[in-house]
């Protein structure tokens, strides 16, 4: 059997299409097909704005910005994610915290979070910006989030990487309860435009400092130009700021928009094989993933990940074994995340492993599965066993 990959895209012959038809239609990039597909991901996470990127690690870069973050700010995030949550806001040059995540929902505590906001207060040393993390496409508890960033005066920029398309409380992540909220369109995302990403927004002056932020800061809108007399012809345009060439193209944008028609079909074939793992690992040593952001709370994850953790115990193998024997079975089972605080790094700016417990023992025994629309049955079938012989110690 061919080597089955964690995650991979799923191109049919619309996106080719719609691709085609941008290479032949004069525009490459800066036409129609980036505010086409703006706006109809704005409309389907029910938000006044969306603004495209080149990459989601540039969304999280310019909305650090456009939310306050820079020299003297301080920006906290979850330690379980891909470095790029945390990066972000050193761009900026603000200083980056962590905040431990539940062990149950593998996002950032509530819990933790709060007790940190109060010791932070204390200290008269509150964050500017809390980026929550929506791990593996699971929703965080945003409702109690927000309360703490109105009662503390802190923005709350979420990163939806993971979670195109999934809902809290039965409106769509991006839509109510950040300040704005980030999304990835890589090849192993929900959908993909092989590089590129999303900001969203309900403010009007965001959204416009962000469109400035990822093309060099400059303007052609006369509204917003310094000038004291009317411009003196139409290819005048001012720098309003600095900024960023983080376009992006019609090539991108089109595939994207295409991908997006497809979304909900997506989400049913990646939440069939998520409830066939749960039947399908009932009784083995892995703590399986979670269902909802918190008691009684109402969520739909997007399945961007399938992440379980073997559970020790005496006649159970190792994560380390069970990851290189599936390996070995030509299952590409991978490992998100390791903690950031724990990379080098980060190290060298005074994080120390043991600060994070939950974070650090989630990592030590986490695996990610495959999961995308396209894993056959007969592929999937072929994990569950390899795994089942593979947490034999």
């Amino acid at each position: 059997m061919k080597t089955i990959p964690y995650a991979t895209q799923s191109i049919d012959e619309t996106d080719l299409q719609a691709v085609q038809e941008v290479l032949t239609s004069g525009w490459l990039t800066q036409g129609p097909a980036g505010p086409r597909f703006e706006q109809a991901f704005a409309e389907r996470h029910a938000v006044a704005h969306a603004v495209s990127v080149s990459n989601a690690t540039a969304g999280l870069h310019i909305a650090c910005l456009a939310l306050g973050a820079g020299v003297g700010k301080t920006v906290w995030t979850s330690p379980i994610s891909f470095v790029a949550s945390a990066n972000c806001a050193l761009y900026c040059g603000a200083d980056v915290d962590f905040v431990d995540i539940d062990p149950v929902t593998r996002n950032m505590s509530v819990a933790a979070l709060t007790t940190k906001l109060e010791q932070a207060e204390r200290s008269g040393q509150l964050p500017t910006i809390v980026i929550p993390v929506h791990f593996a496409g699971l929703p965080c508890d945003l409702a109690p989030m927000r309360a703490l960033a109105d009662r503390h005066g802190f923005k709350l920029l979420e990163d939806a990487s993971h979670a195109v398309g999934a809902s809290y409380q039965g409106q769509p992540i991006g839509s109510r309860y950040a300040d704005a909220s980030v999304f990835s369109f890589h090849p192993v995302k929900i959908i993909t435009t092989g590089e590129g990403g999303m900001v969203t927004t309900q403010n009007a002056a965001t959204s416009r400092q962000l469109q400035l932020l990822r093309s060099h800061g400059i303007t052609r809108d006369a509204g917003d130009m310094l000038l004291n007399a009317p411009p003196p012809g139409p290819w005048y345009y001012e720098q309003a700021t600095l900024g960023f060439n983080y376009r992006m193209t019609d090539i991108q944008a089109a595939l994207g928009h295409s991908q997006l028609q497809r979304l909900d079909a997506f989400h049913t074939a990646r939440e069939r094989l998520a409830d066939r793992y749960d039947h399908l690992l009932a009784g083995l040593p892995l703590k399986l993933p979670a269902r909802a952001p918190s008691a009684g709370s109402l969520a739909r994850s997007a399945w961007h990940l399938y992440a379980v953790e073997v559970v020790p115990g005496d006649r159970v193998a190792a994560r380390n074994v069970v990851f290189q024997r599936l390996r070995d079975a030509n299952i590409a089972a991978n490992v998100h995340y390791i903690p950031i605080h724990t990379q080098p790094f980060y190290q060298a700016r005074g994080f120390q492993a043991g600060q994070f417990p939950a974070a650090e023992a989630y990592y030590a025994r986490a695996l990610s599965l495959p999961l995308f629309p396209t894993l056959t049955d007969e592929q999937q079938d072929h994990v569950v066993t390899a795994l089942g012989e593979a947490l034999r110690a």
